[in-house]
């Protein structure tokens, strides 16, 4: 059939497209019944009413989905019938503008997931502005909440036929960023670029690890929930072991160093970065069979010597750099086993969860909206109280100025323009600055070719098209959603009133501005990233503190605790890596020290690997390890860590002297056929490495210009 080729494509669409098409679908639909009920001009007005409820109509759980819908629909409604109200009132519309926006702003204290809810209300300032003067404001706000009412019924029935569509796709979307991280770490495997170079490639495996641990979140938010049915049992388990393969990646940075930089050293990184790219294929074809593509094909078999990896790579006898290619050929096979079995399991395999759903749930990101969130918010020191006071004075400001300008005929464009270039970052500012002036110059130009269309359904058709484009890209690529907004802008200006034509040069000329007005604002009351780091970093330490406590135990009852822990510094140290990349756009004279801060960042992540290489030997061979000297050293090792970690408390003392340079610490007995030795090493580098991790604490703390308080309070005196 010739429409299989078509099904088979979109079956393969990532989450966000999906989720694009069936909100425009719903508005399409939503906009026929309307038009056949009530006449053109009705179906226009219950439209802004269905686009306010869709905006929280988003790739989640059921529960999760219709009370954020509802909440949409509610707070849009809400604003315009305020907004209508002052209309008559042009001084004391802007002064709503700026506390609606302040109150809008405010509600980021929940986190991201109050993104959605935050921009209705700038969106439904903006629509209802645009509403022709005269209009009654009983039947704008009324026919508004029609539609959106009319709206939920269509987000319930789509994201509960769709719920384990999405799940796939969730999980989908894991492996391809698993698989781009393991092509980042080959990257920097294969590097023999300059510092400058190696740098950017640094860079890109940090922001891979950030991609990475918010997909990673997202599947776990759907998978961690659904019920336990075969299909969602494998999904969630191919999910823990992704989970699972990142603490292996990050281990197999281990002791790399100890190779040097010869061309033997060079040749046994490119033996490593092949094996890390052959299973990012590996993890691509499995994303491609959850995506709707065939079966994966059979692996290939686990490499399971030296000679099979490194076949290649000859070294002269007595190296000692020998000793090393047999652990790195176990942590190799550790990764491959783990690959096998994700595509065990996509092969309609099973496999038992470690942890029951209850205990799954504990890692499922909070819903709640407690008012504490917004108690902790509400002062000067705090980031969103900051934005919002910044954005609500920017949004009253260029409402103020379209009022004076001489094409004041769309005042809301203005204010849309400033409320989406601005953000609670200047990173985020000033990419959102250019994406909105180029996407607007690009939706101009299709506007003008769409200007020669006559029929006013097919510029509905279009109009409804973009708002799926401009939602399902928002949080992907923000250039196709300003582009899809420029046309939705100007379509639906000419669809309220027609014989207004398209004003383009109007909407050009505010989207200049308003990206100059945001631009300009972005340095109102700034929260610069120096100013969250000593907390950040505290949090940090905290975390590492905690992980370590569970990873240097052999305790199968504290698997929830131990898992729990290691998401933490996870997440700890993303946001400590989060606000150094934020920082790179903020002025010279309050950038925090980078030098120190990446210092801190590359020691904690070794700290983290060396702590998931011990947790692992001890999960997988604890056997072997059942001796008095392997629990006198992870007992010494546990109070070092600790000691080390509480970066404020006196210096740590330990039987440990380690000097990781020497080659011949490495055991002469591969870990296959004698671990003790490897875990007595592994523990003797842990604690050095703990110990670099506070010393560049200490570095970047003493750099950052914080008050004393603050600084004692992160090093924990």
């Amino acid at each position: 059939m010739p429409s299989l080729p078509l099904l088979r494509w979109m079956s393969r669409l990532p989450a966000h497209l999906v989720n694009g098409a069936t909100v425009a679908l719903g508005i399409g639909l939503h906009h026929l019944l309307f038009l056949g009920l009530a006449g053109p001009h009705a179906a226009q007005l219950a439209l802004s009413g269905a686009i306010y409820a869709s905006l929280a109509d988003l790739p989640t759980t059921v529960g999760r989905s219709w009370r954020r819908v509802l909440a949409a629909a509610l707070l849009g409604c809400g604003t315009a019938l305020l907004i209508s109200l002052l209309q008559p009132y042009p001084l004391v519309l802007g002064a709503s503008v700026v506390l609606l926006t302040f109150a809008a702003m405010m509600t980021l204290a929940w986190g991201p997931r109050a993104g959605p809810l935050s921009f209705v209300v700038v969106l439904a300032i903006v629509f209802t502005m645009g509403m022709p003067d005269g209009q009654p404001t009983g039947e704008l706000v009324g026919w508004h909440l029609l539609g959106a009412l009319a709206y939920l019924p269509w987000s319930y029935l789509v994201i509960s036929l769709l719920q384990r569509r999405y799940r796939s796709l969730a999980l989908a979307a894991a492996l391809q960023a698993t698989a781009q991280l393991l092509r980042s770490r080959a990257d920097l495997l294969e590097a023999t670029d300059p510092d400058e170079a190696q740098a950017e490639r640094l860079r890109a495996w940090i922001s891979d690890e950030a991609r990475l641990a918010e997909r990673l979140q997202v599947a776990r938010d759907l998978l961690f929930v659904a019920s336990d049915r075969p299909r969602a049992h494998r999904e969630t388990a191919a999910l823990l072991r992704v989970i699972d393969l990142r603490d292996i990646l990050l281990a197999s940075r281990l002791d790399l160093d100890l190779l040097g930089d010869d061309a033997v050293a060079r040749r046994v990184r490119v033996r490593l970065a092949l094996q890390l790219r052959a299973m990012a294929a590996m993890l691509g074809a499995a994303e491609d069979t959850l995506r709707g593509g065939p079966p994966p094909a059979p692996p290939p078999p686990v490499p399971d010597s030296v000679a099979t990896v490194f076949g290649e790579v000859s070294m002269p006898a007595g190296d000692a750099r020998a000793r090393l290619l047999p652990a790195l050929v176990d942590r190799l096979r550790h990764l491959w086993d783990d690959l096998h079995r994700i595509q065990m399991l996509l092969r309609d395999g099973d496999e038992t969860l470690p942890l029951s759903r209850g205990e799954l749930r504990l890692f499922v990101a909070p819903e709640g909206w407690p008012l504490s969130a917004l108690r902790a918010h509400a002062e000067m020191a705090s980031p969103v109280f900051r934005h919002a006071l910044r954005a609500g004075l920017a949004l009253g400001c260029a409402y103020y100025i379209a009022l004076v300008l001489p094409w004041a005929s769309h005042p809301q464009w203005l204010v849309l323009s400033v409320a989406v270039v601005l953000r609670g970052n200047l990173e985020q500012t000033l990419s959102r600055r250019n994406m909105r002036v180029l996407g607007t110059m690009v939706g101009c130009l299709i506007v003008l070719l769409l200007a020669r269309v006559p029929s006013t359904q097919a510029l509905m058709v279009v109009f409804i098209g973009a708002v799926g484009l401009a939602h399902g890209f928002a949080l992907e690529r923000y250039l196709v959603t300003a582009t899809a907004a420029t046309v939705m802008a100007l379509l639906q200006a000419h669809l309220v009133d027609p014989a207004s034509g398209f004003p383009i040069a109007e909407r050009v000329a505010d989207t200049f501005l308003g990206a100059a007005l945001a631009w300009g604002f972005s340095y109102v009351l700034p929260y610069w990233e120096r100013r969250s780091l000593p907390q950040s970093i505290a949090r940090a330490l905290q975390a590492l503190q905690d992980y370590a406590g569970h990873a240097l135990r052999a305790d199968p009852e504290g698997a929830v605790a131990q898992r729990l822990a290691r998401r933490q510094a996870y997440d700890a140290l993303g946001a400590v890596a989060g606000a150094m990349q934020r920082s790179s756009v903020e002025p010279a004279r309050v950038r925090p020290p980078v030098e120190e801060l990446t210092a801190l960042l590359d020691y904690a992540q070794r700290l983290m690997a060396h702590l998931s290489m011990v947790r692992l030997m001890l999960a997988r061979r604890s056997v072997e390890l059942e001796r008095p000297e392997a629990a006198a050293a992870l007992q010494a090792a546990h109070a070092s860590l600790q000691a080390n970690l509480a970066v404020g408390g006196p210096p740590a003392t330990t039987s440990f002297h380690p000097d990781a340079s020497v080659l011949e610490l490495l055991p002469v007995e591969p870990p296959t056929q004698d671990l003790l030795p490897w875990l007595l090493r592994r523990l003797q580098v842990t604690v050095r490495d703990s110990g670099e991790v506070a010393r560049a604490a200490r570095a970047a703390l003493a750099r950052l210009p914080v008050p004393a308080a603050a600084r004692s309070q992160a090093l924990g005196s």
